[in-house]
């Protein structure tokens, strides 16, 4: 089956209803992820928004191992990737609530590193399927979000330490 262009390995209910829980979890953390990295760093919109992309990924989390016992172990990648996302955004999120010792790196470095790991997961997996990316070699899926967002994550952690 396909849709949208993109190859669904199962027509199985279970898999089609996981699926589809995986895919709206997974726009709301890129979304909400945006939010949150584009948002004044004060109550209101960052917190909201970030609450919203933690519990997506958990979400993305849950449903990406359903679908990963249900094609195992063709997505193994996947189940490392998703691992290392929900562990880097759960220490991103204690961090902050907790106030570790220099939480602020802490939880920019931990929300960073989920949201690269988690476009990465969805560029390995789909990257072959998608119009442009398609042509890019299948190194590019696995580089690409790091490459873009490391630089990123540097210009906000030295930006903090600049106190701005």
């Amino acid at each position: 089956m396909v849709i949208l262009g993109l190859p669904i390995p199962s027509s199985s209910p279970l898999f089609l209803i996981t699926l589809a829980a995986h895919v709206v979890a997974g726009l709301l953390c890129v979304i909400a992820g945006g939010v949150a990295m584009l948002s004044p760093k004060r109550v209101g919109r960052h917190p909201s928004a970030g609450a919203i992309y933690y519990w997506s990924l958990v979400v993305v989390f849950a449903s990406m191992m359903v679908l990963s016992v249900m094609r195992w172990p063709h997505d193994i990648h996947l189940v490392i990737l998703g691992m290392l996302s929900l562990v880097a955004g759960f220490i991103g999120r204690a961090a902050r609530r907790q106030l570790w010792v220099g939480w602020t790196r802490i939880h920019i470095t931990g929300m960073a590193l989920s949201y690269i790991l988690l476009l990465t997961a969805f560029y390995v997996d789909n990257g072959p399927n998608l119009p442009v990316w398609r042509h890019f070699p299948a190194l590019a899926y696995w580089l690409a979000p790091s490459l873009a967002g490391l630089p990123i994550l540097a210009w906000a952690l030295v930006r903090r330490r600049s106190g701005r």
